[in-house]
């Protein structure tokens, strides 16, 4: 099954995001995937993606991106 290109933002309240970072770090300390509802849709993320963090600058805002990434199977 191919799913669909997609590309959405979606804003948390500050105790639902920290929760889920929480989450994210236990799973990446114990070495399990880590799964996650965005926008309805439910994401497994293995074990094997890889992780960075991106800083842009423009105009008079700023911004910080952690960013996930893996191949689709």
């Amino acid at each position: 099954m191919t799913k669909a290109d997609r590309d959405i933002e979606k804003d948390y309240p500050l105790p639902d995001f920290i929760a889920k970072l929480r989450r994210l770090a236990d799973a990446l300390e114990s070495g399990q995937r880590f799964e996650i509802q965005i926008a309805g849709e439910r994401v497994w993320v293995p074990v094997r993606a890889t992780f960075n963090i991106e800083h842009e600058r423009e105009g008079g805002e700023e911004e910080i991106e952690f960013q996930i990434k893996w191949a689709r199977e």
